[in-house]
């Protein structure tokens, strides 16, 4: 299994760099301002500097959670549909995005980052969103700080990754997920191919500081890859290793499915064609499998499924999302 295919498959993000990093090219960046309404800060916590992104509200807080290889950003499009009823806080996991690095990616350890988030910004008691790995942060956090937790949202998250059934299924991908070349040469270019292949007549502009904060540009105009080599490999060697432990978790909980896993409408029929016999034969069976156990693990929970795929699910049904999860999180009255 190559490196790409491993690191693409939780979060596109990780696929869509260069090997060789070089410094970012300050002039490209400053030509392009986020307009999306949230503050961009820092936070010192548990040893290392963490990117937060702030869209304020009034409620109680939600912390959305990115997935691995992936940004914070992922959420500037979802964000606003909560800022009337909830606090809203999303940051970067350490090694990703603008966030420093660290040694460990422990379930324990990510948990603590998230609390040390919280404690920062003097937040007591907040509500959960992790698409992705980012399941694995909000499990760990109500397990271990059930009194800092309210309610916990799995979105596309409700599978365990050290599961041998998905770390099975890697092996067998029928297509790469790498970018090819050419996509890798600018972020126009990057962002023609993400769109081309993943959202084919999608909204460019919903997904722009999202695609940009992802592809980090090399002096030269093409990209890098965030987290590097070193961080991504500790935290995917981590995520395919560490079985979660939804026992622990006494929060009300909702796990929010898309209806496939992989899907690249952009490509050809016979390509498509494979990715769904690989669909069918790994994933249909592996998610069956999850659901079954988060049944068993976490008494309670809602299980629900919107349209599109792991990787644009949260633009493509952005709506429906954002009203399940208002309906979950408010207090019931």
């Amino acid at each position: 299994m190559t490196r790409y295919l491993a690191l693409c498959f939780l979060s596109f993000a990780a696929c869509t760099r260069a090997e060789n990093a070089a410094e970012d090219n300050p002039s490209a960046l400053a030509a392009w301002s986020d307009v999306a309404k949230h503050q961009d800060r820092f936070v010192e916590t548990n040893g290392v500097r963490l990117n937060v992104l702030d869209w304020g509200g009034s409620g109680p807080a939600l912390i959305l959670i990115h997935g691995y290889g992936d940004s914070p950003h992922v959420y500037d499009d979802i964000a606003p549909a909560f800022t009337d009823r909830f606090h809203v806080v999303a940051y970067a996991r350490r090694g990703h995005g603008k966030s420093s690095s660290g040694e460990s990616f422990t379930n324990a350890t990510l948990a603590a980052d998230l609390i040390g988030v919280m404690d920062s910004l003097g937040i007591a008691k907040a509500n959960l969103a992790g698409w992705s790995m980012g399941g694995n942060e909000i499990t760990a956090a109500a397990g271990l700080y059930p009194d800092r937790i309210e309610k916990i949202v799995y979105l596309d998250a409700g599978y365990d990754w050290s599961d041998p059934m998905f770390g099975g299924s890697l092996g067998d991908l029928p297509i790469s997920l790498d970018p090819p070349a050419e996509a890798r040469g600018s972020l126009d270019a990057f962002k023609s191919w993400w769109m081309s292949t993943w959202w084919p007549g999608g909204d460019t502009m919903r997904a722009e500081s999202y695609l940009r904060d992802i592809s980090g540009l090399n002096a030269d105009g093409t990209l890098h890859p965030v987290p590097d080599s070193a961080t991504a490999s500790r935290a995917f060697g981590t995520l395919l290793s560490e079985r979660r432990e939804y026992g622990k978790v006494k929060a009300p909980a909702l796990a929010i499915y898309s209806e496939v896993f992989l899907s690249q409408p952009g490509k050809d029929s016979a390509s498509t064609a494979a990715i769904t016999a690989w669909e069918s034969k790994h994933l249909t069976p592996f998610r069956a499998a999850s659901q079954t156990r988060i049944r068993k693990d976490l008494p309670g929970v809602e299980l629900a499924t919107v349209r599109g795929s792991h990787m644009t699910f949260i633009f493509v049904s952005r709506d429906t999302i954002a009203a399940m999860m208002n309906r979950f999180l408010l207090p019931n009255p």
